[in-house]
C-alpha cells in the first residue's frame, strides 16, 4: 500500500456511532490536557487529606469528612476520566444511583454500630 492510502484507511474502531471515520463532529468535546492535570491534583490533595485523617483527630467530624472528600472524588473521576458528561444520560443514572446506594448502606451499618451497641 502507498502512504496515501495507508493515510485514508480507517479502523472500523475510529468510526463513531454515525459512521463517520476519524472526524470529530463536536459531540464529543474534551477538555484541553491542563484540565485533566488540574483535576489529577486535586485528587491527589484530596487523598492527601484522606489519608492525613490518620493522624489528625477530628472529632466527630472525621466521618462527614471522609464521606464529603468520597464523594467528591467520585463525581470528579466519573465526570473527567471517564467522560460520563458526554455518555447517555442512563450511565449517569446508573452511577449515580450506585452511589446513592453505596452511601445508605455505609451509613445503615455505621448507625447500627453506633446505636445498636451496649
Amino acid at each position: 500500500m502507498t502512504e496515501t492510502a495507508i493515510e485514508h484507511t480507517a479502523h472500523p474502531a475510529d468510526h463513531d456511532a454515525h459512521g463517520a471515520a476519524g472526524h470529530d463532529t463536536g459531540a464529543h468535546q474534551h477538555h484541553p490536557d491542563l484540565t485533566y492535570v488540574k483535576v489529577a491534583g486535586v485528587l491527589a490533595v484530596l487523598t492527601a487529606l484522606e489519608t492525613a485523617t490518620y493522624w489528625v483527630d477530628l472529632g466527630s467530624f472525621h466521618t462527614p469528612f471522609l464521606l464529603i472528600m468520597m464523594v467528591t472524588k467520585f463525581v470528579l473521576v466519573l465526570l473527567f476520566f471517564m467522560h460520563l458528561k458526554f455518555d447517555n444520560k442512563l450511565f449517569g443514572v446508573l452511577f449515580y444511583m450506585g452511589l446513592g446506594l453505596t452511601l445508605m448502606v455505609y451509613l445503615a451499618v455505621l448507625f447500627s454500630y453506633r446505636f445498636f451497641t451496649r
